[in-house]
């Protein structure tokens, strides 16, 4: 099982905002995030710690203006807090190891699949293909990067 952890040589790589949006809770704007189009099969993992958090299968158009998923490729990666900045009671949803702002989930998600959107900033995801993820140690996902037939 690899470790996955807060890396503070990472963290001195990231970009302005993938810092900003990671280490500061800050929100990418919408319409602009890297992955927000991205129908290539694959996970995306933490860009700080790696750790593996959503799957292309659990990825679905929202409309909201940033990558959505049904649900983490690995439930004990992701936590919840609640969040109650700018007037409004939301729930965070941050990388359990790199300790990374991801985004929020709500309840408003497609009922046929869960019922939930994780609303996810590219800037603080990393996307790995397919093709890559066995020589990059995700092998035990590439069942899940698929839509089920």
């Amino acid at each position: 099982m690899p470790k996955y952890e807060r890396r503070p040589d990472v963290i001195a790589t990231l970009t302005p905002e993938q810092y900003r949006v990671t280490q500061q809770s800050g929100t990418e704007r919408p319409g602009t995030g890297e992955y927000l189009s991205n129908k290539e099969p694959g996970i995306y993992v933490d860009v700080v710690s790696g750790e593996p958090l959503f799957a292309s299968a659990s990825k679905y158009e929202s409309g909201c203006g940033w990558p959505s998923f049904v649900k983490p490729i690995e439930p004990d990666n992701v936590v919840e807090l609640r969040d109650t900045t700018h007037g409004m009671i939301r729930t965070e949803v941050r990388s359990r190891h790199g300790d990374s702002h991801l985004g929020h989930v709500f309840p408003d998600g497609p009922m046929d699949r869960g019922g939930l959107r994780y609303c996810i900033n590219s800037a603080s995801l990393r996307f790995v293909h397919r093709d890559d993820m066995e020589a990059e140690g995700y092998g035990d996902y590439i069942d899940q990067v698929e839509q089920p037939g």
